[in-house]
């Protein structure tokens, strides 16, 4: 059973951004595409950088450090150097508050 942690109001990430959060000491990235909110590991898989620092474009976000891409609805690298996904996280609204169960895979 999915344990849901409230994270923040879905009027705090405005449409096409991101924002990191850190969640039962997981480092969470949210974003939101047109309403839906995606959440994964702010981690790059190659070199363990902050994804958060890189630009969200569509439904890819950069990593600064190398220029790899993560595809934020799958987690799925699209550009190497990274080549293993990072971590998704399930997403759900509940009363206007944006919630994540962090022990989703």
């Amino acid at each position: 059973m999915p344990k849901f942690t409230p994270v923040t109001p879905v009027t705090t990430i405005k449409n096409g951004t991101a924002k990191p959060f850190t969640i039962n000491g997981q480092d969470i990235l949210i974003a939101n595409l047109d309403g839906e909110f995606f959440a994964i590991e702010d981690r790059c898989s190659h070199e363990d950088s902050r994804l958060s620092l890189g630009c969200l474009k569509g439904d890819l976000i950069d990593c600064t450090l190398h220029g790899s891409r993560f595809n934020v609805k799958t987690g799925l690298p699209v550009e190497e150097p990274a080549v293993d996904p990072v971590r998704t996280f399930k997403v759900r609204i509940k009363n206007d508050m944006i919630e994540i169960d962090p022990g989703s895979l």
